[in-house]
């Protein structure tokens, strides 16, 4: 059996979805397929979400923002959505999740911080489903 693939989508894919993607990776290693993307992708990482994820041992320097591609999605069972509305396709038999998330954008390091770790626990539970 192949390994399962999951898509972390956001608008900009510089701040929630990179540190999903992160979270992911930390916690599920090289059990997981980890893509991440955006509708309207940023020219850079959030700083502050860097920094976030720096404090909890993650290091998300080395992404850059990606475009959201249709190949993208066809290519994950599991497409998670951030806040990216009607700009992410949709192909029938991908399982969805929407996470509803503070957008760390702009935000100070005090939210950014709680973002990072509401995103930590909702990547264990997906690693949880994932595994069984």
């Amino acid at each position: 059996m192949s390994k399962p693939s999951v898509l972390f989508v956001c608008i900009h894919n510089a701040g929630r979805s990179q540190m999903a993607a992160g979270w992911l990776r930390q916690l599920a290693g090289d059990e997981v397929e980890v893509r991440s993307a955006g509708s309207e992708p940023a020219d850079q990482i959030n700083p502050v979400a860097v920094e976030a994820m720096r404090e909890v041992g993650i290091d998300i320097t080395g992404t850059t923002p990606q475009l959201l591609s249709t190949d993208d999605v066809q290519a994950s069972d599991v497409v998670i959505t951030m806040g990216c509305g009607d700009a992410c396709p949709f192909y029938p038999g991908k399982r969805y999740e929407d996470w509803k998330l503070t957008d760390p954008a702009g935000q100070p390091l005090e939210v950014v911080r709680q973002v990072r770790d509401e995103i930590r626990a909702r990547v264990v539970q997906l690693v949880a489903d994932l595994n069984k």
